[in-house]
């Protein structure tokens, strides 16, 4: 995993993560947007002046098309055609939503700055998203279809693209707001804390999602940031995102849901 090496001279930059199960039908068939849901997500995102680069899902928009064309297996060329449309047109609805509320939002296609190796991220090149931090903007990338130098294709999912891009940054915190309110344990408890130390006696209990998701679903989402605090020492929190008030309360240092940390 090679990463560049450009910092942004801003401190206390925050990755947050707003699931496609928090902002999208992910039973659809087809793409469809929890608009109201979204209105108020961005609402709330208008309330914090702290430095961000936002990460978001594909949800229906992506998940199903992925997983009619076989796209996290290998390449198809309409089937990699049809979801990067699809993904695109959910990103560009989600930054019109928050410059609506005056959030600076600029849309980042990973398609674009990305190569995987078997599934994983080869190279990102992310000197831009510290520049646009300098520069008071918000970063705003999602979930996309990437080039694979094994597979031909892959999904790079917003999960993986998260951790990527909060160590390359050295943010200071991570959050992923999904439609859960948090991880939850065999009793549909929320489990306040995961470390190292605790992933395994936990994970069994840890389910996938509730809708089509070709990208590991809850579990996929715990390993990918458990290795980010296992690796950089970030902290990361899983939450409710359709629970009004929790995105803010996040976003303005409140610990919600489940904290992911090193110890």
């Amino acid at each position: 995993m090679t990463q560049t090496s450009k910092k942004s001279t801003v401190d206390g930059i925050t990755v947050l993560k707003i699931g496609g199960s928090a902002v999208t039908d992910k039973n659809a068939t087809a793409g469809l947007a929890k608009e109201d849901e979204m209105r108020r997500i961005f609402k709330e995102i208008a309330s914090f002046s702290g430095p961000l680069v936002i990460v978001h899902g594909a949800g229906s928009y992506g998940h199903t098309h992925a997983k009619e064309y076989g796209l996290d297996k290998g390449f198809h060329k309409e089937g990699f055609l049809i979801t990067h449309d699809s993904v695109r047109l959910l990103n560009e609805m989600i930054v019109k939503g928050l410059r609506n509320e005056n959030i600076p939002a600029v849309p980042l296609q990973p398609l674009a700055f990305s190569v995987c190796e078997d599934g994983r991220i080869k190279s990102m090149f992310v000197d831009q998203i510290a520049l646009m931090l300098d520069h008071g903007l918000v970063p705003v990338l999602h979930g996309d279809v990437c080039m694979d130098t094994v597979r031909g294709s892959c999904i790079l999912s917003g999960d993986q693209s998260l951790p990527y891009v909060a160590a390359a940054l050295s943010a200071k915190r991570v959050g992923l707001g999904s439609a859960a309110d948090g991880v939850l344990d065999s009793d549909g408890k929320v489990i306040s804390t995961i470390t190292p130390k605790t992933f395994d006696s936990v994970k069994k209990h840890i389910g996938g999602s509730a809708g089509t998701d070709v990208t590991g679903g809850m579990l996929g989402k715990v390993s990918e940031i458990l290795e980010l605090a296992e690796k950089t020492g970030i902290e990361s929190c899983i939450f409710n995102a359709n629970t009004p008030g929790n995105v803010a309360d996040y976003l303005n240092g409140k610990t919600i849901g489940t904290r992911i940390s090193r110890d």
